[in-house]
């Protein structure tokens, strides 16, 4: 299945720490995320969940034909499912949540809404980290910029405070597509904001982005 920008950006940027033992995965996909949390990070337990079978299915088969099976798990369970009875809490919880509100239009307004926040509903994420991220965890998440006031409120009645925003541009004069987003339990004064831009033409990358991504393509 297709490998997207946003999945490597995510799990490229999302931080990790020299406390990062135990790492979750909601909405795993086909495993991308996790596979690169594995190769950046010395945590030894990197659990992934996934709804659809067959991404599911892929995961399974991509964790263990990786250098980590023995530190992947992929649980097939939707997140209420898997909140219902948690075992364990993690240091880092990763998302990269599917975008219907951007690339799914219908024409009917109440139908787009309901079919975005069926999919992996903010709310429901933002939940899901306070119940399951350890005392000094991080939740990382990439969204579409235009939600990311929404998502900054909606931490915030959870008591998870930004601690580091980078914006995503596609190229320099485009607007700004995406934000990736941490935040953890603590309040951050000046928490870094940045911008990140992908291209400056055609498949000409920039300096910033090969930086940050290079470690996890065969030819960059």
């Amino acid at each position: 299945m297709k490998i997207g920008t946003d999945g490597v950006l995510l799990g490229a940027w999302a931080p990790i720490g020299k406390n990062t033992f135990s790492i979750l995965d909601i909405g795993s996909g086909t495993g991308i995320i996790a596979l690169m949390l594995a190769q950046r990070s010395d945590a030894d337990q990197i659990d992934a969940l996934e709804i659809d079978e067959n991404a599911y299915e892929q995961a399974v088969e991509n964790f263990e034909n990786s250098p980590w099976p023995d530190r992947l798990f992929c649980y097939h369970a939707g997140l209420d499912e898997f909140m219902e009875e948690p075992e364990d809490e993690y240091d880092l919880i990763v998302s990269n949540p599917p975008f219907y509100t951007e690339n799914y239009f219908s024409g009917d307004e109440q139908r787009d809404q309901a079919r975005f926040t069926e999919s992996l509903p903010f709310e429901d994420l933002v939940e899901a980290a306070d119940l399951l991220l350890s005392e000094n965890g991080v939740f990382a998440i990439i969204i579409p910029f235009k939600e990311e006031e929404k998502l900054i409120a909606l931490a915030h009645d959870f008591d998870l405070f930004p601690m580091k925003i980078t914006r995503v541009k596609g190229t320099p004069s485009t607007e700004i597509k995406r934000s990736l987003l941490a935040f953890s339990r603590n309040t951050t004064e000046n928490f870094p904001v940045d911008e990140l831009v992908i291209e400056m033409g055609r498949h000409e990358y920039t300096p910033q982005y090969i930086n940050l991504t290079k470690d996890f393509y065969l030819k960059m």
